[in-house]
């Protein structure tokens, strides 16, 4: 990677693409669902359960250029939280994140695919214009694409398989397609970390091995990537590293180190059952509505 990001902040080549250390997010004093930063701006929506204070508490980790990592946990663990501090868009109470060495404001290189519930899908625009979107920060408010750009965003749909979509109003497309036009919007920006929070919710099998196919192909441009996801399965198969999240983080490894029945007993609580007569555990995700199992652990643990 250049040691510049395009108009961004310029990136110390020896530093990892993403580090924190002892990262916290308070919540504002009597308040459940809004929580203060170290700036005094409003920054979290993650929910407050059990009397507890903080949306993700002494967060400390490090991902290197390349890597690929799942973000697991139970719904309110503080995974979206953990999105929006490295995006920027909600400061630390406690800590610091470093992108490339240096705090998130001013970076162009941070691709960011949000939870489908959180984009209006009504707003009139087309399949390019969103992902020419991605190319502000690189052009520079208030100035027009050039032909280089528009051959980019062109380039960038081809890739993910939906060019021939690029007319269409976003909001006629369907839930895979839509999320391939946002993972064509990161690669038009030239995103260099690239944060995709729950992107496989509603899709089917060759929707989501489409997806990754592209997440694939970024292994040779170095672009490191973080995945919000409730499929421990599909973490386990598809991931380099796991990060087991449930405010603090409870393990951050390779899959067969992170998913055991003590980390998932810690994680997930009486949401884990053991099944009588057997050495298996399964998870229930049943906090939320949910009696349906959604992971099965082969022989406790996934070695």
């Amino acid at each position: 990677m250049n040691a510049l990001s395009g108009r961004g902040v310029t990136h110390d080549p020896q530093t990892p693409s993403l580090q924190m250390v002892n990262v916290s997010v308070v919540y504002a004093a009597g308040l459940q669902e809004v929580s203060v930063g170290g700036h005094g701006g409003k920054v979290s929506s993650e929910r407050s359960r059990n009397g507890r204070s903080h949306a993700v508490e002494n967060i400390s980790f490090t991902a290197q250029q390349g890597e690929r990592i799942a973000v697991v946990g139970p719904n309110g663990a503080g995974k979206s939280t953990l999105f929006k501090l490295i995006v920027g868009t909600v400061k630390p109470s406690e800590g610091q994140v470093q992108i490339f060495g240096h705090g998130p404001d001013g970076h162009i290189c941070i691709g960011y695919v949000p939870q489908r519930n959180e984009i209006d899908w009504s707003f009139p625009v087309t399949v390019e214009d969103v992902v020419m979107m991605g190319r502000v920060g690189q052009i520079g408010l208030f100035r027009w694409p050039r032909r280089a750009d528009w051959e980019l965003v062109r380039h960038s749909l081809d890739r993910v398989g939906v060019s021939h979509l690029a007319k269409k109003q976003i909001g006629e497309l369907s839930g895979g397609q839509q999320q391939r036009v946002f993972i064509a919007r990161a690669l038009a920006q030239e995103a260099e970390l690239l944060l995709l929070d729950e992107p496989l919710n509603g899709l089917d099998l060759p929707t989501q091995q489409t997806i990754f196919d592209v997440l694939d192909s970024l292994r040779p441009d170095g672009v490191t990537v973080l995945v919000a996801t409730h499929d421990l399965q599909l973490a386990a198969d598809r991931f380099d590293k796991i990060m087991l999240i449930n405010r603090q983080i409870i393990a951050f490894a390779a899959p067969t180190a992170v998913l055991t029945s003590e980390n998932l007993l810690q994680a997930y609580g009486g949401h884990v059952h053991h099944l009588p007569g057997a050495a298996q555990a399964i998870l229930v995700d049943d906090c939320c509505g949910h009696d349906e199992p959604v992971i099965g652990e082969r022989n406790a643990d996934y070695r």
